[in-house]
């Protein structure tokens, strides 16, 4: 849609400006979590910081591992140009190992901790979804709705906005779970089923998702067993609750 940003004689691709600028606001977010959930905000702060470090190196290496044959007479090419070559399931994996690393190496309350650096995730997320709007490569089905956008000359649905409404609306129920203390961890799985049943019902409408050998979209699979698994947790969280009001 708006791939470049034109300001006198620079010429900014808006993709990976959208990106830096979502790392900001989701640090933010994350140190406002921390405060919220009383949380030392400083090694919050900086354990969130850590797992962008890792992530970013790990989405390019894994990039790089995919395409290898690219960059084997190119070395320099994995460092430079930075603006571009990216595997997101990649970055999220090495970020994720390094929270848990870093988070047990400063004993940090897991859980609560995993609560407050859920809302950073999904304000990461949803800028992903606002650069893949701008310059990315994403597009959805065709579509008569009046809200679809022309794109290649064919009206077509908008999923990232879709998606960027299903991060919304996961933070919402974030900011409206705020559970008391002894419920620690029931912010990331209600903010996580909702954001996964989301995208599930969202990647139905994306013209160029990824496909099994069968056919089947990877991001449905994997949204519905994120979302499975975030409920299953959820109930036993309330029944161990319950269990406990029962027994006093």
């Amino acid at each position: 849609m708006f791939p470049t940003l034109t300001l006198g004689p620079l010429v900014i691709p808006t993709a990976p400006l959208t990106v830096l600028i979502g790392l900001w606001v989701a640090l933010a977010a994350v140190e406002r979590a921390a405060r919220v959930l009383e949380l030392d905000v400083n090694q919050t702060y900086g354990l969130a910081t850590t797992g962008i470090i890792a992530g970013f190196v790990g989405a390019r290496l894994a990039f790089v591992g995919l395409h290898w044959p690219a960059y084997q007479d190119n070395l320099l090419g994995i460092l430079w140009p930075i603006n571009s070559g990216y595997h997101l399931l990649g970055g999220l994996v090495a970020g994720g190992l390094a929270l848990v690393y870093v988070g047990r190496w400063r004993r940090l309350p897991a859980a609560r901790t995993l609560d407050a650096l859920t809302p950073g995730v999904v304000t990461g997320l949803i800028f992903v979804s606002l650069a893949d709007f701008l310059g990315g490569p994403g597009y959805g089905d065709p579509t008569t709705l009046p809200w679809g956008i022309s794109l290649f000359g064919i009206r077509r649905h908008p999923v990232q906005v879709y998606e960027i409404a299903v991060g919304l609306a996961a933070l919402a129920v974030w900011a409206g779970s705020l559970p008391p203390r002894g419920r620690d961890g029931r912010l990331l799985l209600s903010t996580t089923a909702t954001y996964a049943l989301g995208r599930l019902l969202v990647d139905a409408y994306r013209a160029n998702a990824p496909l099994t050998a069968e056919g089947y979209h990877t991001v449905q699979i994997a949204s519905l067993a994120v979302a499975l698994i975030a409920l299953i947790l959820i109930a036993r969280q309330a029944a161990a609750a319950t269990s406990g009001d029962d027994q006093r």
